[in-house]
């Protein structure tokens, strides 16, 4: 049977669903963003990918079942308070499912649940969220804001475009004015201030060049 694992990995510690489920979705996909352009009419920008969301529909055994998992608690009210104490507490956790692609950190955003035959069996919904962690910058000694780097004056030459980075973050760091936007495009030769690539090198003028 396979297995459903939830590892909670600042405890150390991974649930296994005591019963397989008997289906999952997995959705995944990017932004779109429709305008709407004179002459043309409507047009989309294909943007960063969404978090992908994950549905479970799984059942808590009260009695035992040939099928349940080894060390099935028969508590299914054990399993709801884990599930909704880790929703609550906005716990991050490792969701795997061995010899498929999943294998991601996730949140849970929501678990619904509830009774239908009178075994004392629970059926349950349980929806997860791909979580991705964001790196916040420290304050200087003073508590004035962003690192040295950051204040750094432009015109240093070349930026590296990272996993994430979009132009306008990039010249709201780098200039401080993210309505440079369209002009660092220009400058780079860029035909879409929505479409950079990972890897690709941007050059960063002085600000009196834009």
């Amino acid at each position: 049977m396979r297995k459903f694992i939830f590892k909670d990995t600042a405890k150390e510690t991974e649930t296994i669903l005591p019963v397989t489920p008997p289906s999952f979705q997995v959705s995944h996909g990017i932004n779109i963003e429709t305008i709407n352009i004179h002459t043309l009419g409507e047009v989309i920008l294909p943007g960063y990918e969404t978090l992908s969301t994950i549905k479970i529909d799984c059942m808590f055994p009260a009695k035992k079942y040939p099928f349940n998992q080894p060390g099935t608690n028969l508590d299914p009210y054990v399993y709801i308070e884990k599930f909704t104490k880790w929703c609550d507490r906005h716990t991050i956790l490792n969701f795997v499912i061995p010899k498929t692609a999943v294998n991601e950190p996730v949140v849970i955003s929501d678990i619904s649940y509830g009774e239908k035959d009178g075994t004392g069996d629970v059926y349950a919904t349980i929806n997860l969220r791909k979580y991705k962690k964001i790196s916040v910058a420290r304050t200087d000694k003073t508590g004035n804001g962003l690192r040295g780097a950051e204040k750094a004056a432009v015109g240093k030459g070349n930026y590296i475009i990272k996993n994430g980075d979009t132009l306008w973050a990039i010249c709201r760091k780098h200039y401080g004015d993210a309505s440079l936007v369209s002009k660092l495009a220009a400058y780079n030769d860029i035909k879409n201030v929505n479409l950079i690539y990972t890897g690709n090198t941007l050059t960063l003028p002085d600000k009196s060049l834009l």
